[in-house]
């Protein structure tokens, strides 16, 4: 029987508590066996996004879940061609893991732009799919190999963590794990120039 992986990709621009609830409610709900969280490059609709250092958010990453049973971080986006398009990474990493069934993890507002994204209907034809609620997305029916997951509502923005960091001298890390508010502390990571 293969392991069933959930890939949630995303920036991680930083990686916030929202993520990792997310990732650590989905490893615990029996939808999938583990999540892998997926450090993307160059998201297709972020292409002129201000992104902190590849590595760097890989490393926060991997710090945010170190701890954390059953949740992973992928980095085989950073190999591939850019932009990265879901499609060629599910592909490449069920040829590289043939002992996993990999399912794709996404929000409801992606969910609503899904048909814009590169071979979205082969990704429906080859993979599963789990959408997770998000504030202000409403979901119609879904496709058979669609899944709606019954996760909590986080109302966390790491556009919103990034402008904080920015612009608030006393802001003290909320919505971010200890050990990536002190890397980003000490690194003076999304500090205004």
């Amino acid at each position: 029987m293969k392991i069933r992986t959930g890939i949630y990709g995303g920036s991680f621009n930083p990686i916030h508590v929202g993520h990792v609830s997310l990732a650590k409610a989905l490893a615990e709900s029996g939808l999938v066996d583990e999540m892998w969280l997926l450090v993307s490059p160059q998201n297709p609709f972020k292409v002129d996004a201000d992104l902190l250092d590849d590595d760097e958010r890989l490393r926060l990453t991997r710090l945010a879940v170190a701890d954390v049973p059953g949740v992973e971080v992928c980095d085989r986006e950073f190999a591939l061609p850019r932009p990265s398009y879901m499609y060629n990474t599910l592909q490449a990493l069920s040829q590289e893991h043939p002992d996993r069934e990999f399912v794709l993890v996404i929000g409801a507002d992606n969910w609503e732009r899904f048909p814009d994204w590169y071979r979205s209907k082969d990704i429906l034809a080859s993979f599963r799919v789990i959408i997770y609620p998000r504030p202000g997305y409403k979901l119609g029916k879904l496709p058979r190999r669609v899944k709606l997951a019954d996760t909590p509502l986080l109302d966390i923005s790491s556009t919103d963590i990034r402008r904080r960091i920015a612009s608030e001298p006393d802001y003290d890390g909320e919505g971010l794990a200890p050990s990536v508010w002190q890397e980003i502390r000490e690194k003076g990571y999304y500090r205004s120039k």
